[in-house]
């Protein structure tokens, strides 16, 4: 998935730290006014619960939004666990 997180800079480490224990891949970090708008590519499985986490991590002020980009190959590991049925 595509995903834009934007939030204040006092976020920005928690948030980018968040996305990368999501298995995100940050492509780009702009800023917007005051703000920090962090592009990335994080696995569709992986943002399940995100909204919450987020509003957690910034106080209720920050916001994403997300679009499919492409299918990709799930990494080994995780494929394994898919077939033993250790992953929901």
């Amino acid at each position: 998935m595509s995903v834009e997180v934007v939030v204040s800079e006092e976020f920005f480490g928690d948030i980018i730290g968040d996305l990368a224990a999501r298995r995100g891949k940050i492509e780009e970090t702009t800023d917007r006014l005051q703000m920090k708008v962090i592009s990335a590519m994080i696995p569709l499985a992986e943002m399940f619960g995100y909204a919450t986490s987020l509003r957690s991590l910034t106080e209720g002020r920050g916001t994403f939004t997300m679009e499919f980009d492409r299918y990709q190959e799930v990494p080994q590991q995780i494929a394994q666990e898919i077939i033993e049925g250790k992953r929901r």
